[in-house]
Order: C-alpha cells, then structure tokens, then sequence
C-alpha cells in the first residue's frame, strides 16, 4: 500500500474530479438519463457491464424510453427488449436477465428497487459491482463499486496489489477511509475515461502524477 498516497487520497480524488469534468467525461452524462431513479440506475448500470458508456448512454435511452418502469420492462417480451438493447456486449443475456429482474421488482417489491447487497445480488445480471454503484450512487450508502477502471488505477497508484476486481474491492476497503467509499467509483471511472486510459495513459498531463508510481506504467514515463 502506498501510504503517502492514502494520506493524500481526498486531495487526489478531488484533482481527479475536477480534470475529469473539464475533460466531459462521458460517466457524468449518465445522471440525465438515470435521474438518480433506482430502477432507472439499475438498468443502465447492467447494461454498462463490458460496454463503452458512450454505447450504453445511446442504448439506455431507447430502453428506458420504451419501458420507463419495472411494469412496462416486465410486459415486455423478451425479443423486443433484445431489439432495443443490441449493441452492447451480451445483449441476449441481459435483455433475459433484465426482464428477469423487472418481474422480480414487481413481484416482490412492488415495484422498488431493494437496498440491500444481499437483495440485489440475487437480482438476475446484478453482480457486486453493480450492487455496489447503485448502493453508493442511488441509496447513498458507504460501498465501492469496482470496475475495470477502479481495479486499473487503484493498482497504478499503489493503493492494491490486485489481480481481480473482487479482490480489489476487499484491498480498498481496507486502505481507503469510508468517508470516501462513495465517490471512488465515479472519480476513478471519469479519470480511467479521459486520462488513465487503459493503454498509453496520459501520464503528462495528469493532475495526480506527482504522487502516482505509476506501477506497471511503461509509456509516457520519458515524458515526465
């Protein structure tokens, strides 16, 4: 764990935050669109998983527009909501597990999203991380949903030694103050977005590089 980052981590995220915003970080145009509703939330966060937010932002919008409730998803059948949803990865499985997951709400739920771990989990095509978002985005309780980019950058600053996003999750809980659960998510994501990009990263112009090792970063490095 790199300690003089923890120490700094507000003061990281916050420089994250800001360049993130004047970079329009495609994460931020998700609001519009979900509003901050649960079932809204969950829906475009299943189907964000291996899909461009880009993608998502584009597909979510015909969806949502078509089944704006977990009463309209659930009447639907399942090959117009695949119709709706084509273009993001596994849209079959998710336009199943979506209409899945509408009938549930409904039948359990009357209708509401739960607010639980435990609950949405069991929900068809909600992992943890997808728990987690809505837990912290929607529900605004103390939860760190880890995706590609989370697990990405949390290695690159030194805060985890992590293979898997499932082990990252636990790492960070661990190293990161749980005032700071909440937005670790979208600021990492928005960062991952516009500069610590999965290859060649923009280490120049990166408002954190001065505390950042940059761990398994090789470009860029010449730069600096």
């Amino acid at each position: 764990m790199n300690t003089k980052i923890q120490s700094k981590i507000n003061k990281i995220l916050n420089l994250m935050l800001s360049e993130s915003k004047k970079r329009d970080a495609p994460v931020y145009k998700i609001h519009s669109i979900t509003m901050g509703d649960p079932f809204r939330s969950l829906v475009f966060t299943i189907l964000s998983a291996r899909t461009r937010d880009e993608t998502t932002i584009r597909i979510a919008v015909q969806l949502l527009n078509a089944a704006p409730t977990p009463y309209r998803l659930a009447g639907m059948h399942e090959q117009d909501i695949e119709k709706l949803v084509y273009g993001v990865g596994f849209y079959r499985t998710k336009a199943k597990n979506l209409r899945k997951m509408a009938k549930i709400l409904v039948l359990r739920y009357d209708g509401m999203v739960p607010e639980t771990t435990k609950k949405l989990i069991a929900l068809p095509g909600v992992g943890r991380k997808t728990a987690n978002v809505i837990l912290a985005s929607v529900f605004n309780k103390d939860a760190i949903g880890v995706d590609t980019h989370v697990h990405r950058i949390s290695n690159r600053l030194g805060l985890v030694r992590t293979k898997k996003p499932k082990e990252t999750e636990k790492a960070l809980m661990k190293t990161i103050p749980k005032k700071h659960w909440k937005k670790l998510n979208i600021t990492m994501v928005a960062h991952g977005q516009t500069v610590c990009i999965p290859r060649n990263p923009k280490c120049p112009e990166c408002p954190i590089r001065r505390y950042c090792p940059r761990v398994g970063v090789l470009s860029n490095l010449l730069l600096l």
